[in-house]
């Protein structure tokens, strides 16, 4: 039988357990064998464990979270705020540099969420291709701009000139190019990407470059073009926010859940009379009312023109059945009102910032949900990418430009400079075309009788 081995120690017999206590780190090792790299590695993973519990920050909450995100969101949004008015105060200049570079960043986002990394490494020309109809598109459209908003200047430099003469057709070539570049850049078994890739470049170039080019326009005619439709966004997209809040309660579309018809019904009223009192605020000053013809002016030096008839008050008479109503005296209807039509035009754009242009954020959250996404990018911290912010601006500026060209603005050319380019440009039985077809819609408009043009056209007829 084996003799048993004295002055043998366990640490699960030490004396330490007798009195139910874990023996520390400095005890084990007095009780270990020294050099033991199982004891050495025991010892090791003691010291981190403890470091690591030293260290450790605690989740945050989600209470925490969220109110880091509205800090961080509310100072972005102020800084944004006091850029865009010191670029607007500044000139219209820079406000064209603030769009151009919108522009370009809502670009790149777009195109972004449906890239595939992994594939367009692998293909030449892919994401060069992009950039090439982006910078394609905004010189044709930035030169439509220049030449007609600027034609004075263009037509009359020596360098300019075949510029501005062959830019439809210089503009068509530079896309020819691409086109070509595409087409011999296709690849088997890519086919389907490509071709995904080049139709969506395409909608991105309309949906965003195109529609904020005529934003552009809209700070050439005038900076309350740009500013108005902008400002009736931004307010009817805050209380929608608000009445939501206050009374919402039934959905209004499932794309974006937590908007609510009382919100949206709401916020137009709210807009309606945000619109109306703005614009009778800025119609007071010309720097804001006034075409752009000097790139080098800003709030201080201001503009000088003569006003858009819009601007103008102008005086209205109140139907009799409504001033003869029995009232008291404070309430009486006055049988006149001086008020100006842009002020008429307003109850429109504000109609259509806040029952048509909130679909343009909805058409941008089915895109997101399309491709899984919670924002379009990065761009703003707090508030995702510059495209989540300029959904329905794009739509809005969009909207500004047709209207005014259609409804508010004048085109008008001098008696003299007409009959100049008749006389040069045009032989006799042209000038007798041009005087027949004159006659003939001063008769449709009820400006002449009709007669007026029977005998015009019997008198054309005897002297040929």
């Amino acid at each position: 039988m084996a003799k048993p081995r004295r002055n043998v120690q366990f640490q699960h017999r030490g004396s330490n357990h007798q009195n139910g206590r874990r023996p520390s780190i400095t005890e084990s090792e007095g009780v270990s064998e020294p050099g033991s790299p199982t004891r050495a590695s025991m010892n090791g993973k003691l010291e981190s464990s403890k470091e690591e519990d030293e260290t450790e920050v605690p989740p945050q909450s989600e209470y925490e979270k969220k109110k880091q995100t509205f800090i961080t969101r509310t100072i972005w949004t102020f800084v944004m705020i006091a850029g865009f008015f010191t670029a607007m105060f500044s000139g219209h200049l820079y406000v064209i540099a603030i769009v151009t570079g919108i522009q370009i960043v809502s670009f790149k986002e777009v195109i972004a969420i449906a890239n595939v990394p992994s594939r367009a490494k692998n293909l030449r020309f892919t994401r060069s291709l992009n950039w090439y109809f982006l910078g394609t598109t905004m010189y044709f459209l930035y030169g439509e701009s220049v030449i007609y908003y600027f034609k004075h200047i263009v037509l009359v430099d020596k360098v300019l000139l075949p510029f501005a003469t062959h830019h439809r057709f210089i503009s068509f070539m530079l896309y020819v190019i691409g086109f070509v570049f595409f087409v011999g850049s296709l690849q088997k078994g890519h086919y389907r990407f490509q071709f995904t890739q080049f139709a969506w470049t395409h909608m991105a170039l309309y949906l965003i470059v195109v529609q904020a080019h005529f934003i552009m326009n809209n700070i050439f005619e005038g900076m309350i073009w740009f500013f108005l439709p902008a400002s009736l966004v931004i307010t009817n997209d805050i209380f929608a926010y608000i009445c939501g809040i206050a009374f919402g309660r039934t959905q209004l579309i499932k794309l974006s859940p937590k908007k609510t018809v009382e919100g949206f019904v709401g916020a137009w009223i709210c807009t309606i009379i945000f619109g109306f009192a703005m614009t009778n605020v800025l119609m007071r000053y010309k720097y804001f009312i006034c075409p752009v013809n000097d790139l080098g002016a800003n709030i201080f030096t201001g503009l000088s023109c003569t006003p858009n008839p819009v601007f103008i008050h102008q005086a209205y008479n109140i139907p009799s059945y409504l001033t003869n109503l029995p009232l008291p005296a404070s309430l009486q209807i006055p049988s006149t009102v001086h008020i100006a039509p842009m002020q008429f035009h307003i109850l429109v754009f504000a109609t259509f910032a806040s029952l048509i242009a909130p679909f343009g954020g909805f058409f941008a959250s089915g895109l997101k949900r399309t491709f899984k996404v919670k924002d379009f990018g990065e761009s703003i911290p707090g508030h995702g990418g510059i495209t989540d912010r300029m959904d329905c601006q794009f739509i809005m500026g969009f909207f500004a430009f047709m209207y005014y060209q259609s409804f508010i603005a004048i085109y008008k050319a001098s008696v003299g400079e007409v009959m100049e380019r008749a006389i040069h440009g045009l032989d006799a039985e042209e000038m007798v075309e041009v005087v027949k077809g004159l006659s003939k819609y001063m008769v449709n408009q009820g400006f002449v009788e009709e007669r007026v043009l029977d005998c015009l056209t019997e008198v054309v007829g005897k002297r040929r």
